[in-house]
C-alpha cells in the first residue's frame, strides 16, 4: 500500500479522537437523568412524592421483592471504576475515566434499554471496592464493573460475585469474552477451521485476555493448542508450565497451566509460527507483519487493543491475514463489548437473575454468531454490527433462558419469545425516544463539520 492511501486510513482512524474533542465540551457529558412517569398536574406530585409515596415504601417494607414493582431498580445498572486501567490509557484516575462510564452508560440506554449511572470511586482499594459495591445493593439491580487494573479486577469479581445478592460483572472480562467469542467461531468457521482444535496465539493475559481464553476453554476450545505470551521481567516471553503461574498471574494460574502442551518456548516470533489464530489485548504496535507471515495458512487476526490496535488492519491484511478485527468502530469487525453488555444485562434483569454466568455469556456469543451466520459470513462480517438492532433482543433472550436453565433466574415463568418481546420493546422505545429529543430539539443539533 502506498505512502498515500496510508496517510488517508490513518487520518480516518484519528478522527473520531478530534471529533470527540468537539463533542464533548459541545453536549457537557452525553447522559441525562429524564421521568419516565406522567405528569398530568402538579397534583400528581401527591402520588410521585409525599404524601403517597408512602404508600409503596410501606409495601416494599412488608414485602421485599416489591420493589422491583415499585421502582426502577430492576432496570439500574451501576457502572463502577476506579479508573486505573481505561482503555489502553491506563491508569489517568477517575475523573479522567468518567467520559467512558458515561459513554458505557450511553450505549447501556440506546442498545439494551438499560439505565445505567456512571460511578467513579476515589479509591484504588480493591477492599474498598467491593465495600461501596455491596452498600449500594438497594439502588440496583446490578453492576458493571469497568476499567479496573489487574490483578485486583479478578478478586474484585470474585469476591463480589460470592458476597453480592444482585449480579455482578466485570465488562472487560465477561463482556470481552462473549464477544470475542462469537467473533473466532464465525472466523474460524468462514476460513475452515474447527474452533475447538484451533491452534490459537494470545498476546497479554489481563483481565479481557484472560476471560477470553477461560469462556473460550468452557466453550470447548481445547488449552493444549493456546499458547500464551506475556511480561516476564519486563521481556515477551511464552508461557510453559515450568513457570510459578500463580505467582505471576494471580487468579489465572490453574488455567494458564494448560496451555502450550507442546512447551514451545520464546518470545513473539516463536509465539505465531504456524498458529491458526491471535488475539491481541495487550497493546498497539505489537503484532508485526512478519508475525503473520510465519502463521499457518488462512491466518485470523484479532488486535483488539484499544484506541491503537497492535496492527493497523491494512497491515494484517497485506501480511496474509485473511480475517481480521478490531476493538474499533471505523473498521470491519468490530469485536466490541458493545455488542455484548447492553443485551446480556438486557437478558439478566428481565428474568431477575442473581449472576451472570460463564454459560450466560457463552449463550449470548452462540446467540451472536448465529445471527451473523444467518446473514452470511464474509471476511469483513463475522459478527453483527451494533446498527442491526435486531441483535439486541435475540442475544437477551437467549441469556435469560441461560439464566434459567442454570437456576439463577428469579423469574422462571417467561419463554424466548417473551423475554425477546418485552427486549424488542424497551429497546425500540429508547431508540425512539433519543430519535425524538433530537427531532424536537431538546438534543440539540451537532456542530457543523463534525
Amino acid at each position: 500500500m502506498d505512502q498515500k492511501n496510508v496517510d488517508e486510513l490513518l487520518a480516518k482512524a484519528n478522527k473520531p479522537g478530534k471529533d470527540a474533542m468537539i463533542m464533548h465540551p459541545h453536549y457537557k457529558g452525553k447522559i441525562q437523568v429524564t421521568s419516565k412517569c406522567a405528569v398530568r398536574s402538579l397534583d400528581d406530585f401527591a402520588i410521585w412524592y409525599t404524601p403517597g409515596v408512602a404508600k409503596p415504601c410501606l409495601d416494599i417494607r412488608d414485602n421485599p421483592e416489591k420493589v422491583y414493582e415499585h421502582t426502577n431498580k430492576g432496570n439500574m445498572v451501576a457502572v463502577v471504576s476506579d479508573g486505573t486501567r481505561v482503555l489502553g490509557l491506563g491508569d489517568i484516575g477517575p475523573e479522567a475515566g468518567l467520559p467512558v462510564m458515561e459513554g458505557k452508560g450511553l450505549l447501556f440506554k440506546y442498545l439494551g434499554g438499560v439505565d445505567a449511572f456512571p460511578i467513579c470511586l476515589d479509591t484504588k482499594d480493591p477492599d474498598k471496592i467491593i465495600e461501596t459495591v455491596l452498600l449500594m445493593q438497594p439502588s440496583f439491580g446490578g453492576i458493571n464493573l469497568e476499567d479496573i487494573s489487574q490483578p485486583k479486577c479478578f478478586y474484585v469479581l470474585d469476591e463480589l460475585r460470592k458476597r453480592a445478592r444482585i449480579p455482578v460483572w466485570h465488562d472487560d472480562q465477561q463482556g470481552t469474552a462473549a464477544v470475542t467469542f462469537a467473533g473466532l467461531m464465525n472466523a474460524a468457521k468462514f476460513v475452515g477451521k474447527d474452533f475447538n482444535n484451533l491452534k490459537l496465539a494470545m498476546v497479554g493475559t489481563g483481565a479481557a485476555g484472560a476471560s477470553c481464553l477461560r469462556v473460550m476453554i468452557a466453550a470447548g476450545l481445547n488449552p493444549a493448542n493456546v499458547r500464551v505470551l506475556d511480561l516476564i521481567e519486563g521481556k515477551p516471553t511464552i508461557l510453559t508450565s515450568g513457570m510459578d503461574m500463580e505467582k505471576l498471574f494471580p487468579h489465572r494460574g490453574e488455567m494458564l497451566l494448560k496451555t502450550n502442551a507442546d512447551g514451545v518456548k520464546g518470545g513473539m516470533d516463536e509465539l505465531f509460527r504456524g498458529m491458526d489464530a491471535v488475539i491481541g489485548y495487550a497493546g498497539p504496535g505489537l503484532i508485526k507483519p512478519e508475525h503473520i507471515k510465519s502463521m499457518a495458512e488462512k491466518p485470523i487476526v484479532f488486535a483488539c487493543a484499544n484506541p491503537v490496535p497492535e496492527i493497523w488492519p491494512w497491515e494484517a491484511k497485506e501480511a496474509g491475514a485473511v480475517v481480521v478485527a478490531t476493538g474499533r468502530s471505523d473498521f470491519p469487525n468490530q469485536v466490541n463489548n458493545s455488542l455484548g453488555f447492553p443485551a446480556i444485562f438486557r437478558g439478566t434483569l428481565d428474568v431477575r437473575a442473581t449472576t451472570i454466568t460463564d454459560g450466560m455469556c457463552i449463550a449470548a456469543a452462540k446467540e451472536l454468531a448465529k445471527v451473523a451466520e444467518e446473514k452470511g459470513l464474509h471476511e469483513d462480517y463475522i459478527t453483527p454490527s451494533m446498527d442491526e438492532w435486531e441483535v439486541f433482543p435475540r442475544e437477551a433472550a437467549a441469556v435469560g433462558m441461560k439464566a434459567i436453565e442454570d437456576g439463577v433466574a428469579g423469574i422462571t415463568d417467561v419463554t424466548y419469545d417473551d423475554i425477546m418481546k418485552n427486549a424488542e420493546k424497551i429497546i425500540k422505545s429508547s431508540r425512539e425516544s433519543v430519535q425524538l429529543l433530537m427531532k424536537e430539539g431538546h438534543i440539540p443539533p451537532a456542530p457543523d463539520g463534525v
